[in-house]
């Protein structure tokens, strides 16, 4: 069996051979995974894992290695969304010991052995929170592959095309997890769904999309290495921000002004609401003239619809049946899987 970017050791083989049957052997030895061109050991397979934020819940949980999770962070503002996908029990039974993105201290007291996060996503060198330092008290950690950062020294993020990142997680956490079958389930199933939305039929010209994620002076979106970008995409549209070499990143409202975008995503995120968004909106001179804000054409998703993860497909989708409603692309034969709109 050929685990794409993952080196078993041939005592750990045993172990991710023995999961291919259903089963969650105990960890008997290490498996090297390569992630953000780095190569990590985990253990064959992670019994305590600390995992933060919805996008990345969603992918363990995608993958049933919930018993394996000793604790997640940051799952609150997704927990409906979650619960919807992956069962009120599955979500209600995690181990939420951290509202928001845990500190240093939190992590460690749940003694894991393997931490999944992010850079942005969980990990920050202000709160010493890094790969390197959990490394040190012998704990591994895997980045999510949309968070990997550039070679340019400054720190931005996105080196892998999303839905490409997004397979490389599924499966090097299929692997950690000793859930390989599984994982090739996961992204078997993503890939059909994918090429649906592929084979729906196209606009002469795509509509343009801004995604709207929170603002004031300036406005927080995602550019062309984000999954926002892979998500508009496949459902026919086009991310006004798809000239950005950055994954969530600022941009000035004038950007958005001179793109004058057909529609308006938002991604449903704490602190600034719904309400307050579109205010902002049909208030702020120049934005409140934009086809979009004039029109409504507005839609808002969960933060974990957004964030690289399984349910981008959905999004994919729902987004895909919303711009068909708009009369922006032609009709098609998508039925979205699920209806997660917050309105």
């Amino acid at each position: 069996m050929r685990i794409p970017g993952v080196i078993v050791t041939t005592t750990a083989l045993a172990a991710v051979l023995t999961a291919c049957s259903g089963t969650t052997p105990a960890a008997t030895d290490t498996l090297t995974v390569r992630n953000c061109g780095k190569d990590t050991a985990f253990p064959a397979p992670a019994q305590r894992m600390f995992v933060n934020d919805g996008n990345l819940i969603s992918m363990v949980l995608a993958l049933g290695a919930q018993d394996q999770v000793v604790a997640v962070s940051s799952v609150q503002r997704d927990a409906g969304t979650l619960r919807a996908h992956y069962g009120a029990d599955v979500v209600d039974g995690l181990n939420s010991v951290a509202p928001e993105y845990p500190s240093r201290e939190t992590v460690l007291a749940q003694r894991p052995d393997v931490m999944v996060a992010g850079w942005n996503y969980g990990y920050d060198e202000a709160s010493n929170l890094t790969p390197a330092s959990l490394a040190k008290d012998g704990i591994a950690a895997y980045v999510l592959t949309e968070s990997c950062r550039q070679e340019d020294g400054a720190a931005a993020r996105g080196t892998v095309e999303p839905w490409t990142a997004l397979r490389t997680d599924l499966t090097d956490l299929g692997a950690i997890t000793g859930r390989t079958d599984r994982a090739a389930e996961v992204t078997a199933d993503l890939d059909r769904r994918l090429a649906a939305l592929e084979a729906a039929p196209k606009p002469t010209t795509a509509p343009t999309v801004f995604l709207f994620d929170s603002g004031t002076d300036t406005v927080y979106s995602s550019g062309k290495f984000g999954a926002p970008q892979a998500i508009l995409e496949a459902a026919g549209a086009r991310n006004i921000l798809d000239d950005v070499a950055d994954t969530w990143t600022k941009v000035s409202w004038e950007r958005v002004v001179s793109a004058d975008p057909d529609a308006i995503m938002f991604v449903d995120y704490p602190g600034q609401t719904y309400e307050q968004k579109v205010e902002l909106l049909r208030t702020k001179p120049g934005i409140n003239n934009l086809r979009a804000v004039r029109d409504a054409r507005f839609l808002n998703l969960p933060y974990a619809l957004w964030t690289s993860g399984p349910l981008n497909v959905d999004a994919a989708e729902q987004i895909r049946k919303q711009l068909e409603q708009w009369n922006l692309v032609p009709a098609s034969d998508i039925t979205p899987e699920a209806d997660d709109a917050i309105r």
